[in-house]
């Protein structure tokens, strides 16, 4: 049975998350050698912005195209063009099949699967996932036409060296088998694309609709940086910067919802009893937008994450990458690029909404997928003198 590293449960989820979380360590997930694939990338997402000469522009692609192309180089163990038909197309599709997952007619389907064949949602979502295996499918035999035991190059080379040392020693009831294979790049490509760079994307356009904060983000930049390219290192002087970043990720809230969960004993919770393996939905807003412990939750407010000294703090209620087991397995590599990508862009260009948009019409409600992407929207990236 094809097991999810996010969504499933019992022997193989256990086996697929360590061996994952394994090499995406291996790779460099979270250290020196995955913040040199960031800024290799950046200068290739800043060539893109270039392009458009500060005219207004849909960040979508090309900010997805960028991040995915990070979790691309640890899985597979390199990078891709932006205009490779191949890989373009796999991000789209992923980022559809995200925005489709959260759509009213599929919430109909997940309580109702007799209506599936009626729904072109569903039709949809089926047509873009055939696609996407079919194209990793064909990845993967290309490795392993050129694969070296002694020489892993990514996170598929390791999960086919293993594959065969099960099947060369005669292992029953392996886990590394072509449909785990399959189910775990989907699984790593999605989570490792769509989260950061809608996470970013959101960052970009709070900037344009709050232009004294993104004064104050770049006066710390230049202040503490100048005009090199930003490293992880400086996150510990740049507090204001950091606080942004942060208070971002807890308004935008980008999985409200989280991801299911399953109760692994009896559980009394607030009056109710709940069965050893329910399935429960644990409700990030309801952290991320605590009135108990946010001064202003419902408003872009830097400051929830700034002491009376202006130096950057914690709070134990901000979990965007939820809690537990289940947490996620990207976060240090989410953080580094977060911080890596909105640094160097902000250190480059100044966001503005399009001539004869104001402010206030950038729109913070979102649009509800699997994830809460912004909504529709086009900004200015000029650059800097």
């Amino acid at each position: 049975m094809v097991r999810r590293i996010t969504t499933a449960n019992g022997e193989s989820w256990k086996e697929m998350r360590r061996f994952a979380l394994s090499n995406l360590r291996d790779f460099g997930m979270g250290k020196r050698g995955c913040e040199d694939k960031i800024i290799e990338e950046i200068h290739y997402l800043k060539k893109e912005f270039e392009k458009f000469q500060g005219k207004a522009f849909d960040t979508t692609q090309p900010v997805n195209y960028a991040v995915s192309n990070i979790i691309s180089s640890i899985v597979y163990g390199s990078r891709f063009e932006y205009t490779d038909p191949r890989f373009t197309s796999m991000v789209d599709r992923a980022n559809e099949n995200v925005r489709l997952g959260g759509s009213v007619s599929l919430l109909l389907y997940n309580t109702f699967p007799w209506l599936g064949p009626f729904l072109n949602s569903k039709k949809a979502m089926v047509k873009n996932a055939q696609k996407n295996t079919e194209s990793i499918t064909q990845l993967t035999s290309e490795l392993l036409e050129t694969l070296n035991p002694q020489d892993s190059r990514g996170f598929v080379d390791s999960f086919l060296i293993r594959k065969q040392s099960d099947e060369k020693s005669n292992k029953k009831d392996s886990h590394f088998h072509q449909d785990n294979l399959i189910i775990s790049v989907v699984s790593l490509f999605i989570a490792g694309t769509d989260t950061t760079g809608t996470t970013l994307r959101w960052a970009l356009m709070i900037m344009a609709k709050y232009p004294h904060i993104q004064d104050r983000v770049q006066e710390e930049i230049d202040r503490v940086i100048g005009g090199r390219q930003p490293m992880v290192d400086d996150r510990k002087n740049l507090s204001y910067t950091d606080a942004v970043i942060h208070e971002v990720q807890r308004l935008a809230n980008i999985l409200p919802m989280n991801l299911p969960h399953t109760t692994s004993c009896d559980v009394n919770f607030n009056g109710y009893f709940i069965k050893k393996g329910t399935t429960v939905i644990p409700l990030l807003t309801s952290v991320l937008r605590d009135e108990s412990v946010w001064k202003k939750p419902h408003s872009f407010y830097p400051e929830h994450f700034l002491d009376e000294k202006g130096q950057f703090v914690k709070n134990d209620a901000f979990m965007p990458f939820s809690a537990g087991r289940r947490i996620c397995l990207g976060e240090s590599l989410a953080r580094m690029e977060l911080f890596l990508f909105f640094t160097s862009l902000l250190q480059i260009f100044r966001f503005t909404p399009p001539p004869g948009v104001s402010e206030d019409e950038l729109d913070l409600k979102g649009i509800v997928g699997i994830t809460l992407n912004p909504s529709p929207h086009k900004l200015c990236a000029i650059k800097r003198s």
